[in-house]
Formats: structure tokens, sequence, C-alpha cells
């Protein structure tokens, strides 16, 4: 049986970023919330009924999120400019040597309506 799992998670963060639209407040120091989730997908494992256990799921995500829940994301090492573009390929790169299944990242901020996704 094959199926796509995800979970979810959320952290707080602020940055600045260089803009030309909307560019004297994006230059400030500012904060968002943002919600990513992580999908993985494959085969279901007949001895467990699992594709992967979750609670390994989440200790490698605690991980990526200790890097950037409450942090100046300007000074992320291997983040770059904070984009939701640059958000994602991180937790995404970050994760894919520790969850072999991981097939996308999305980050988004509710507030604001903006999301992105990598990958599958």
């Amino acid at each position: 049986m094959r199926c796509e799992l995800s979970q979810r998670f959320y952290f707080e963060s602020a940055h600045t970023l260089r803009r030309k639209v909307e560019a004297e407040g994006s230059r400030r120091i500012h904060g968002h919330t943002y919600h990513a989730e992580v999908f993985l997908r494959g085969e279901v494992n007949p001895d467990t009924g699992m594709l992967v256990d979750l609670a390994e799921v989440r200790a490698a995500i605690a991980q990526v999120r200790d890097q950037l829940d409450h942090h100046f994301l300007d000074e992320v090492p291997g983040l770059g400019p904070a984009t939701l573009e640059n958000l994602c390929h991180f937790i995404y790169r970050q994760l894919s040597t520790t969850v072999p299944l991981l097939s996308a990242v999305t980050v988004e901020r509710p507030a604001s309506g903006d999301k992105c996704r990598y990958g599958g």
C-alpha cells in the first residue's frame, strides 16, 4: 500500500528582507508565525502498518525547529534571505538526511495568506 503522511509544526521568528515593494517595513526587523508541514511518501511496511514512525519524524523536526524558533533568521547559517522559498528549501535539506521518505515541505504565513511548497 502506497500513501502520503504529513506532520505539521510552527515556529516564530524575526528577520529583515530587502525588496522593492513594501521596502521600508521589510528592511526593519519584523516577525512572523510560520506554519510548516513535512510530507513523506512511500510504501507502508506490512509488518508495522506504518509508513514511518511519526515519533522519529517529530524528533527530526524538533532539531530543525530549534534552529528557527525564536531566532533572528538573518543569522541562521545556510538559510540565506528569509523568504518562504528559502525556508522550505532549508527545512527540506535539514530533514532529507534523517527522514528518507521526505517528499515535500510547505511553509506558510497564515496571517498574510502566503504559502510555498518545495519538492514533489
